[in-house]
């Protein structure tokens, strides 16, 4: 893929390498990258939340001295990143809450890892890392601004301008998932009603299917579900579509129509060259892009002034595109952030 680079060249040694962490409810994964953004090592640890806090913490540290030490002698160590699901005040390191990680709520964690490592740590949200990650080494690489939607158990997103991510007022900038896309639509836990969260994430296409089966117009989806009660996930939903049933060829229309419509107006809002979408529901581009495509068109003037096809060169161009990192967008993110602040340091001095 476009972006890696494995094998450092001769010309090119490393001088100096930081460790990424994404911290999620299920999975924790640490990697080590260097700073021409090539991946070291990846450790990954199932996140066993139900042990607490201090468990999860004490493991993840543990695992990210190995790696250090590893790597000492091959470069310097400019900190570690963590990506965090949830609220970060940036500035003091606390996590005020968490839906991925219950009992984290009111947590100083940048303080407890760094007490621990005696090393810089730089914590950020989770999308926002990925996002910065494939501004970094994936799909927006050689562009300075971007935008990235990830469509994962719910939607996440992320915005880049001029290479920094872009916080807002208390960190929450980027909040895409709840864009309503339907104004009396489906309750989200959020507090708000239809959105996009609610009609393109792995969860809302799992409910739509079930909607179409008690529905009794989509028989294929039924069988399926019967058959795979524990695995009924997204995924088989978009085999049945990929296999031509109608019943699931529609609600990935329907995730795609909804997504123009919220991409239409970051569209109009943001103004900028790269948007791009990310997370495991991206697999499905095929069956939900068109009816995407189609409707941003419908939906934004600006994007119909700037497409692809209008020739008006790189930088004038606005470019919908599915993420080339996959997974490890936020690890590369994570590790991305303390380089970015050995960086300005030093052009500070």
């Amino acid at each position: 893929m476009p972006g890696f680079r494995y094998n450092v060249s001769r010309t090119n040694p490393m001088t100096s390498f930081a460790i990424g962490v994404d911290l999620g409810g299920t999975n924790l994964r640490i990697a080590a990258v260097d700073d021409n953004g090539t991946l070291l090592e990846k450790i990954t640890l199932g996140t066993q939340v139900q042990k607490g806090r201090d468990f999860v913490i004490t493991e993840m540290c543990e695992a990210i001295q190995q790696v250090v030490t590893k790597y000492a002698g091959k470069g310097q160590l400019d900190g570690i990143g963590i990506g965090v699901p949830g609220i970060i005040d940036l500035e003091t390191g606390m996590l005020y809450e968490s839906p991925n990680l219950p009992g984290w709520d009111h947590y100083p964690v940048r303080e407890e890892i760094e007490s621990r490592l005696k090393t810089k740590v730089v914590l950020e949200n989770d999308a926002n890392a990925a996002a910065f990650g494939e501004k970094w080494l994936g799909a927006a690489r050689d562009y300075p601004s971007m935008c990235m939607m990830t469509l994962g158990t719910g939607v996440g997103g992320g915005i880049v301008l001029e290479g920094r991510i872009w916080h807002g007022m208390t960190g929450m900038a980027g909040e895409i998932g709840h864009i309503t896309v339907e104004p009396e639509g489906a309750k989200c836990n959020c507090g708000n009603r239809g959105c996009i969260e609610q009609y393109a994430s792995a969860t809302a296409i799992v409910r739509m299917a079930r909607e179409a089966i008690e529905s009794g117009h989509a028989p294929e989806l039924k069988r399926a579900a019967e058959g795979n009660n524990k695995e009924f996930n997204s995924r088989v939903v978009y085999q049945m579509a990929v296999q031509g049933d109608a019943a699931a060829q529609e609600i990935y229309r329907k995730v795609g129509r909804y997504l123009g419509i919220a991409m239409g107006d970051i569209i109009n809002t943001l103004n900028l060259n790269m948007y791009v979408i990310g997370g495991g529901v991206v697999s499905a581009w095929e069956a939900f892009a068109p009816a995407m495509m189609e409707e941003i068109y419908r939906r934004s003037f600006l994007y119909r002034a700037t497409a692809p096809e209008r020739n008006l060169g790189k930088m004038k161009t606005t470019i919908v595109t599915r993420a080339l990192l996959g997974t490890d967008a936020g690890l590369f993110g994570a590790a991305r952030l303390p380089m970015m602040e050995r960086e300005l340091e030093a052009h500070a001095h």
